[in-house]
Formats: structure tokens, C-alpha cells, sequence
């Protein structure tokens, strides 16, 4: 088995990658950044310097021309992930793209196929809460029946940002609660029930100036139960998940931006015996960019297939129209 490390190529200098995901990636045990992109060399410049990484390319173009870099991080806008992904396939390179993969499922589509057509390249959605300990201990407490038939999760996942030149509150980019962060809802009610939804209900709130949706519910149904949500990017800041099966419960209490430098916790509830789960400071930035580039040097699946990437934006597609009739 390889113990060497996957080259990283990060194309721009997204918040995402420069704030979280760079300087997680550098610590990783098979993970190294070796280069930045942006179309502003300056810029690019700026964030080599500040965080260590040996290369800085004024374009994407020649980041994806250099062949000491197997693979790419893209965190980039919305509506630039598939195009500029299909592009670094076609360079021979390795694709890690933030969520959501595609601004739909047709345009999803369209990557998956370019992917199929390069077998010996790995692509995967950036949903970095899959790797952190406390979702594969519901996973696995779910599975293993220890709070009965699941029957509902709930998931509640707010900020507020009002700025206008954030690219949340810009359409055309794929902006909106919806895809920012109520993919996450509908993301982990698949994974917990394993299986993708039969019916979707929707409702949403949009903001009058930037002309995406600033909050929104869903409810989906599941053979044998249900799933709902709610994300809203002008309201206070708050996440919780809650999943209940029929002789118990179990409660994430940070479920998406758990904190890399402290621990979590999650209670476990059976017949009112509640159990709080702890677990060891971790940040599921590293674990990602590792699980991502073990799939590489092992020549094996990724943890996260595209095949769930496109069954995710199907669901969203399919909760933006039933959500088009119900507008507050």
C-alpha cells in the first residue's frame, strides 16, 4: 500500500479553501498543496505566501497544465464547478468539487458522463460532515437498529449575511439558502435512510433585492418515513439535527461546521436514558482530503460516489419546482 502523498492544485482563492480546507489539507497524513490558482495572479500570489504552498498560477488554465499536480480542489462559484471540473479531467487530473456539484441535475449529469469517460480518474462532492466521527456513529447507530425503525430526522441549518457581494445572493453563480446549505439537509436524510425520497414538498421565502431564496423548508417522504428542513441565510445562526426512530432518538448538536479545534458530542436517547457521545478534537477537512486521496493511491471507489452527487441535485431540482407553487 502507497504512502505517498496526492498533489493538490487549489483552483482559486475561495474563503472556503483559504479559511478551512487548505490549512486542512496541509496537515493531512496524504494530502499535499502544492499550488494555487486565481485569475488575478496578485491574489494568487497573496495566498501562496500567507499559506505556505510552493506555486501560484495567474489562471486556471496553467494550473491544470502542471504535471506535478495529481489532483484539484474546486471551490469555486456554483455555476463554475461542472465546467471547470469537466476541464480538469480532460487535464488527466483528480477532482474533490465543493457542494453543491452542479447548479441541477442535468448539468450534474454532464460531469458524471465526462467522469465515466475517464475511469482512472477519482471525482467526489466536497460534503465534508460524511467523514467527521459523530455522522459515522449515527450512521452506524441508525443501521444497527439501536433506536428502532427510523421514521423522521429533522435538520435546521441558519446564518444570516446580508451582504450584496457575497456570491450567496447572486442567481446566476447558483446562489440561495436552497443550494448552500439546504443541500446539506437533503444530503443527510439519503444517507441516513439509504435510499432516495418517493415525494418532495417544498417552501420558500426569497429575498426581494438579490433574487434568491433567503429561506427555505422541505419535506421529503421516504418509504417508511419522513424528512424535513429548514435553511435560511437572514436569520440567526443556528444547526441542529435530530433523528428519531421508534424507540429512540439521536441529536447531533454541531452537525456541519463542527469546530477542528474542540471536541463534539451527540446525545443518544433510548426509553429516556440519555447517553451523551463524545469525540476526540478532530476537523473533518483533514479526514476528507485523506479519504479523497486514499481512493487514489489505492485505485479504489471514493467514499462518495458522483452517482450520489447527481441523486442530490435531482432532489433539490425537485423541491426548487414544488417550492415555485408555494412562495411566502
Amino acid at each position: 500500500m502507497s504512502q505517498r502523498r496526492v498533489r493538490f492544485g487549489i483552483i482559486s482563492t475561495a474563503n472556503i479553501g483559504t479559511e478551512k480546507v487548505i490549512p486542512a489539507m496541509q496537515r493531512g497524513r496524504l494530502t499535499e498543496v502544492t499550488a494555487i490558482a486565481s485569475r488575478d495572479i496578485d491574489r494568487a500570489c497573496s495566498a501562496a505566501e500567507r499559506l505556505g504552498i510552493p506555486k501560484a498560477y495567474g489562471s486556471y488554465e496553467e494550473l491544470l497544465a502542471d504535471p506535478n499536480i495529481d489532483a484539484v480542489y474546486n471551490p469555486l462559484p456554483n455555476h463554475l464547478h461542472v465546467p471547470v471540473s469537466i476541464k480538469a479531467l480532460q487535464a488527466g487530473k483528480h477532482v474533490l468539487c465543493e457542494k453543491p456539484i452542479a447548479l441541477n441535475a442535468e448539468e450534474a449529469q454532464l460531469l458524471l458522463d465526462e467522469a465515466n469517460r475517464h475511469p482512472d480518474l477519482k471525482v467526489m462532492e466536497a460534503f465534508m460532515y460524511r467523514f467527521h466521527p459523530q455522522w459515522r456513529r449515527t450512521k452506524e447507530i441508525v443501521d444497527s437498529g439501536a433506536i428502532g425503525e427510523l421514521r423522521t430526522v429533522d435538520a435546521v441549518f441558519c446564518y444570516h449575511n446580508t451582504d450584496p457581494a457575497n456570491i450567496r445572493h447572486d442567481a446566476e453563480m447558483g446562489g440561495g439558502a436552497l443550494m448552500d446549505i439546504g443541500c446539506y439537509g437533503i444530503s443527510l436524510s439519503r444517507y441516513l435512510f439509504g435510499s432516495e425520497p418517493t415525494d418532495v414538498w417544498g417552501v420558500m421565502e426569497e429575498d426581494p433585492s438579490f433574487g434568491v431564496d433567503r429561506l427555505t423548508s422541505g419535506v421529503m417522504a421516504f418509504d417508511g418515513g419522513t424528512a424535513t428542513f429548514t435553511c435560511s441565510t437572514q436569520i440567526e445562526s443556528y444547526q441542529r439535527v435530530t433523528v428519531l426512530g421508534i424507540k429512540g432518538r439521536v441529536e447531533l448538536e454541531i452537525p456541519f461546521n463542527a469546530p477542528p479545534d474542540r471536541p463534539t458530542r451527540i446525545w443518544h436517547e433510548v426509553d429516556s436514558d440519555r447517553k451523551e457521545i463524545t469525540f476526540d478534537v478532530c476537523d473533518q477537512y483533514t479526514l476528507q482530503g485523506d479519504a479523497f486521496a486514499r481512493a487514489i493511491l489505492d485505485g479504489t471507489q471514493v467514499p462518495t460516489p458522483l452517482d450520489d452527487a447527481v441523486a442530490n441535485m435531482r432532489v433539490i431540482d425537485r423541491l426548487k419546482k414544488a417550492a415555485a407553487h408555494h412562495a411566502i
